[in-house]
């Protein structure tokens, strides 16, 4: 009598192969919802942490079903290879985060000016949900940036204010940043008259007797007579996760040339995995091409 030989079955690499998909589904529509709608960074980070530790899961089983497949022949080599092959865009996207955590310093906020940092014109709230709070820069990180990122210095440029402002607005806009907030733009007026004056005509001095005023105050009078720094406000999505950094563009005329210094804060999380350093990178070169012959040191 014939004998059939039966090859058995390995269930756990069919297991990782549904596992894998739902797994790979789940992450994407997250990162959609993340990219392009209202998904917070909090909850989207949350998401993704299951989705990879399901994936991790997945792959082990299908490492073990390969395992049996070898050994004892059984079924479900290909569903194994298929769990692995729908596994690898949501490992390659753990492993680039991963990589940008650990190579780029524990810092979440970064400037050109580490002594006077742009300040903003409206401030961001985020709820920070289970990312914990975060504090407020002080001066390890400071130097933490110094010794990380050596060279993100601002620019000076040979030009007036109005042309350097409306070249760094433009590549603002280029390069994706919706811009929130503006001051002390070309149309704002940079040399207001101090208080107590005023540039109305004086009335007839026949009819009325002139009142003698208080002299104005020479610190304010200064203050009035110095051009005021012209900041615009951004908010960014990086490319690829939609993470959102928010941006700070500062413009200070001193004698005929125009200083600007950049500011980039992520919103969630104490770690930006470098974003801010290369945001404001490719911003001031893109800057840089735009006013080409008017950088200075």
């Amino acid at each position: 009598m014939p004998v059939r030989y039966e090859r058995p079955v390995s269930q756990s690499a069919y297991s990782a192969r549904r596992l894998a998909l739902y797994s790979l589904l789940f992450f994407v529509v997250a990162l959609v919802l993340h990219r392009f709608g209202s998904f917070e960074t909090p909850l989207f980070l949350a998401v993704a942490t299951v989705a990879v530790t399901v994936t991790l899961a997945a792959t082990a089983m299908a490492c073990v079903g390969l395992a049996m497949l070898w050994r004892h022949g059984a079924r479900g080599g290909a569903a194994s290879a298929q769990a692995i092959l729908v596994a690898l865009p949501i490992l390659g996207a753990a492993g680039w985060i991963t990589r940008d955590y650990l190579q780029s310093p524990p810092v979440y906020d970064v400037a050109t000016d580490l002594g006077r940092r742009p300040q903003w014109l409206t401030d961001v709230e985020a709820d920070q949900s289970w990312l914990g709070p975060r504090l407020p820069v002080g001066e390890a990180d400071r130097l933490l940036q110094q010794a990380s990122y050596p060279g993100l210095t601002g620019r000076r440029y040979e030009g007036g204010l109005d042309r350097v402002y409306a070249a760094a607005r433009q590549v603002a806009l280029d390069m994706g940043v919706r811009i929130v907030a503006e001051k002390g733009g070309p149309s704002d007026d940079l040399r207001a008259l101090p208080s107590g004056r005023t540039n109305e005509p004086a009335a007839d001095a026949l009819d009325v007797v002139p009142v003698p005023e208080p002299r104005p105050d020479l610190e304010e009078f200064l203050a009035a007579a110095q051009p005021q720094d012209a900041l615009i406000q951004g908010a960014y999505r990086t490319m690829v996760f939609g993470f959102r950094q928010d941006i700070v563009i500062r413009l200070r005329e001193e004698e005929e040339t125009t200083l600007v210094d950049v500011r980039v804060a992520a919103r969630y999380g104490r770690h930006d995995l470098g974003g801010g350093a290369a945001l404001i990178s490719a911003y001031l070169k893109a800057l840089d091409a735009a006013l080409l012959g008017l950088a200075g040191g």
